[in-house]
């Protein structure tokens, strides 16, 4: 009796894995960063250093902006005439509109864009990890 159980159990651990594996080969990374990297157009050119890793789409910023929100809610979003900033835990993803038609897609930690974007973005990205701005009670490590 107790092998049968045995059996059972490893046969649904066996199951669970399979079901796990076939999502993640179907549904590629699991972050705004994989779903970005899966879905659009390498851009090495457009890249910004070694920390902004551009991607491409021939649709307008707003479009992208809606097709990645809709997949992973950003925790703050920011949106002006220059474009879409979008930050999530670790990272940021920042849509541009190119002159030609389309988008550029930036990818970046939010350790080197809260400082790159600070002055476009200001408080509306909130206090996220990759913030450099101090907070302000007793205690606060002034």
């Amino acid at each position: 009796m107790t092998y049968r159980r045995w059996f059972v159990v490893g046969v649904a651990f066996a199951v669970i894995g399979a079901v796990v594996a076939a999502f993640a080969i179907f549904y590629g990374n699991f972050s705004p960063r994989g779903y970005v990297e899966d879905r659009y157009t390498r851009a090495t050119s457009r890249d910004l250093g070694s920390d902004a890793i551009a991607y491409t789409s021939n649709r307008s910023p707003s479009q992208v902006s809606k097709d990645i929100t809709d997949a992973w809610q950003p925790a703050d979003q920011y949106v002006d005439g220059s474009g879409v900033y979008l930050r999530y835990d670790d990272d940021s993803v920042v849509i541009l509109p190119l002159a030609a038609a389309g988008s550029v897609i930036l990818l970046e930690r939010m350790t080197t864009a809260y400082p790159r974007y600070h002055s476009r973005v200001g408080s509306h990205w909130g206090w996220g990890r990759g913030s450099t701005v101090r907070g302000g009670g007793p205690g606060s490590g002034k």
